[in-house]
């Protein structure tokens, strides 16, 4: 066994902690002792790279400075400090005079000490071997390291570096204190709020993991995730996700709501739902509990890209775990109800009413979705509709039970919370379901047969036997009991004059004899009529405190009938209610009166815009293109613009081509292209669709064998199109991620389109 090491020979870094003090008073503090650590200590440094600015600044100048330089006159700059002998300089080292060096500034003659001492190298090259002679090889390597580093630091060097072919690199590591991760988080979070989400991926990317190289945490990535959600970036938000799993982070419930957000938000629907189901899988495995703004962001995913079956079957897992169902939840379930065009209204009327059963008001964003199920829905069949809407309520199935033990302490919970509007009971979505989709599973004769028999039960007076089931048209969309025709034409004459107390559905509290039967609805007007039309749907708003915005006015403007009394009143009723009109809301008024054909109407709208403070922008005039089927019409508008200041966008040369080609005004046409090429707007992929339509012959049109006049100038048209098209340049459709990527990032993406799309070529 070897001998233990005393302590008073132990190195410094051999010493443990306890025997330090005692290791610290063995130590030789006198001068002698003081000179021999400095040797010792250049020794030493000789075995490194230490910058010499650093020892002429800060040593005094009595100790003589060496500067090392191997045998071919190469100059090292390793300085050392040695104790001057009489034996001189050793082999390899050569002396430099410090009073140079402590006469002048440290940095102002760095570049002459390396140029001198590389040239008096090169002169005493034959010296140097001379002395060489003697040393036999390896008797050095007990006094110097056989590693030593060559640092290429000046011009010339760099210069060499360039002229070989190498590349400067394009970004140098940053130097100084490094940002934390928050504040790359918090960072990331503004950049994002602003819109800017390229850059603040850019800034997580190079400057926070490749410059500054600090270690990224979980909220760096789910911010960043999060802020790909917003805008549908459905491929990035999912290659941060993968990221945040090699780096061994741990996903939180934020994180896979922001990924759900993604997917719901993408624009390619199918895309974004086969995502979101894997990753519903893969959590499934998992056995991860969501919460209920996770589960709402999967709810979201399904209403926008699929049906609301899958929405039924996500809900049925959220009352099995526990959650409380709250107006956000219904608010997914209206989304997805307006997807079906044929039922939708229908749909939306029954998810209301279930709704209002567990005690749930709704908000103002409900309500717009209600007002947007009535304009872009239907209410299918009338039987069915007035079966399911106007059935008693002691006739409806119990859709309601008490949530079990285990699950009212996340009732508390989420009412301490803030939770407004839950529901303190469950629903059994497996009834509403049945219910909600009953058409399918009941034949159309029983409620034929069942609503005979309780309109013949329920009245015997012949007026009311007489009277047509089903009414047409706003008045005849609701139908009470105990009118003739005489009351039904004077209820007519009235309601041209006075809107009507007609009944509203959207009301619990309507009387279950109030109403026969439900017409077909087929407008609009009519579906708006339902919800107790313009004034009392406001009001029942004002009922469940829910303020009406902006947008609901808007909505309102789309759904009244033309010349009704509830169209002049909106503006009475917006100032009523203290909403601040846009230019949106007369946009939608002047779009609504442009498709009825009526231009000058239209143009009457905008005297009022004015008179609010308010400015039309280029949608404004875009609506007016609407009505403009005459040619005069149209370059009327043009000319309008151009002494405004206003260039015509592609959607008003679109708007206006689309009106003279239903006419077939190939004149009409051409000054449409004309004024375009004058104005060097580029044409989309819609124009370029239109104008081929445009330029085609009709499919059995016979030029030779008979005169068409709306076909005499088709072929001036064709000639003057296809020579438009060699001198305009067209508009490349922008990919709806393009604006977020980076530049490296996009070029990868364009590689990897074009590698998906050589298999299908």
């Amino acid at each position: 066994l070897c001998a233990a090491v005393p302590l008073k020979d132990m190195k410094l870094l051999d010493v443990k902690l306890g025997q330090l003090p005692t290791w610290l008073a063995m130590r030789d503090f006198t001068p002698s002792g003081i000179v021999g650590a400095l040797r010792r200590a250049a020794f030493w440094f000789g075995e490194f790279t230490f910058p010499h600015k650093f020892l002429v600044q800060v040593w005094p100048s009595q100790i003589p400075v060496f500067v090392l330089g191997d045998t071919k006159g190469n100059a090292q700059r390793a300085p050392r400090l040695l104790r001057p002998t009489s034996r001189g300089p050793l082999p390899g080292w050569r002396p430099f005079s410090s009073s140079q060096a402590s006469g002048k500034l440290p940095g102002s003659d760095l570049r002459e000490i390396d140029a001198g001492s590389s040239a008096e190298a090169v002169g005493e090259e034959e010296e140097e071997e001379e002395e060489d002679e003697g040393v036999e090889f390896g008797t050095l390597s007990n006094k110097f390291s056989s590693r030593k580093y060559y640092h290429k630091t000046t011009s010339r060097f760099q210069n060499l570096k360039l002229q070989e072919g190498e590349e400067e690199p394009e970004r140098k590591l940053r130097r100084g204190p490094k940002n934390s991760p928050y504040w790359y988080f918090l960072k990331c979070k503004a950049l994002i709020k602003e819109d800017k989400l390229a850059e603040a991926l850019e800034l997580f990317e190079v400057q926070m993991l490749k410059e500054e190289r600090v270690q990224p945490e979980e909220s760096n990535y789910t911010v960043l995730i999060g802020g790909c959600g917003r805008v549908g970036y459905v491929k990035k938000a999912f290659r941060l996700y993968n990221d945040m799993k090699k780096r061994g982070l741990t996903p939180t419930e934020a994180t896979y709501t922001a990924l759900f957000n993604a997917c719901a938000e993408s624009p390619w629907k199918d895309s974004g739902l086969q995502s979101a189901l894997k990753l519903r899988q893969q959590l499934k495995s998992k056995n991860e509990e969501l919460n209920l703004i996770t589960y709402h962001a999967l709810l979201k995913v399904c209403a926008l890209c699929s049906d609301l079956r899958m929405c039924f079957d996500v809900l049925k897992e959220m009352v099995h775990k526990g959650h409380v169902l709250t107006a956000e939840t219904f608010s997914f379930l209206l989304m997805s109800c307006i997807k079906d065009s044929e039922n939708g209204f229908r749909y939306a009327l029954q998810v209301w009413k279930e709704m209002t059963k567990l005690g749930i008001k709704a908000d103002s964003h409900i309500y717009n979705l209600m007002l947007r199920a009535a304009r872009d829905c239907g209410i299918g069949d009338p039987v069915v509709a007035s079966e399911v809407l106007l059935r008693p309520a002691h006739d409806n199935p119990s859709q309601l039970r008490l949530a079990p033990g285990r699950q009212k302490e996340k009732v508390k919970n989420q009412k301490k919370k803030g939770s407004e509007s839950a529901a303190a009971v469950q629903l059994d979505v497996e009834a509403m379901e049945k219910q909600l989709f009953w058409e399918s599973s009941v034949r159309p004769e029983e409620p034929i047969r069942q609503q005979n028999k309780d309109v013949n039960c329920a009245e015997t007076e012949p007026a009311a036997l007489d009277s047509p089931s089903v009414a047409h048209g706003r008045t005849g969309a609701l139908m009470r009991r105990g009118q003739n025709k005489t009351e039904q034409e004077q209820a007519r004459l009235s309601q041209k004059l006075r809107f009507c107390n007609l009944p509203n559905l959207l009301d619990s509290r309507m009387a279950d004899a109030a109403v026969v039967s439900l017409g077909t609805a087929a407008t609009p007007s009519d579906r708006l009529a339902l919800m107790g039309d313009a004034e009392g749907f406001l009001n029942k708003m004002k009922d469940d405190n829910a303020e009406p915005n902006i947008k609901t006015f808007t909505l309102l403007a789309e759904l009244v009938g033309p010349q009704s009394p509830s169209e002049s009143s909106l503006l009475a009723l917006l100032d009523e209610h203290k909403v601040k009109v846009d230019v949106t809301f007369f946009n939608t008024l002047i779009r609504k009166k442009s498709k009825q054909g009526d231009l000058e109407g239209a143009k009457s709208v905008l005297p009022a815009l004015v008179k609010r403070g308010l400015s039309p922008n280029l949608q404004t005039f875009c609506n007016l293109a609407i009505a403009c089927h005459r040619e005069k019409d149209g370059l009327q508008l043009l000319s309008d613009l151009k002494r405004s200041g206003v260039t015509p966008n592609k959607y008003i040369y679109s708007t206006l081509i689309a009106a003279a080609v239903r006419q077939l005004d190939y004149s009409y046409l051409t000054e449409i292209l004309r004024d375009m090429r004058n104005n060097q707007v580029p044409p989309n992929e819609v124009i370029i669709r239109q104008l081929e339509f445009a330029a085609q012959y009709p499919p059995k049109f016979d030029r030779y064998k008979s005169k068409n006049p709306y076909l005499e100038k088709i072929d001036g048209f064709r000639g003057y199109y296809y020579r438009w098209l060699k001198v305009m340049a067209g508009e490349e459709t922008p990919h709806p991620w393009e604006k977020y990527r980076t530049a490296k990032r996009a070029v990868d993406d364009r590689k990897e389109e074009a590698v998906q799309e050589q298999p299908g070529q």
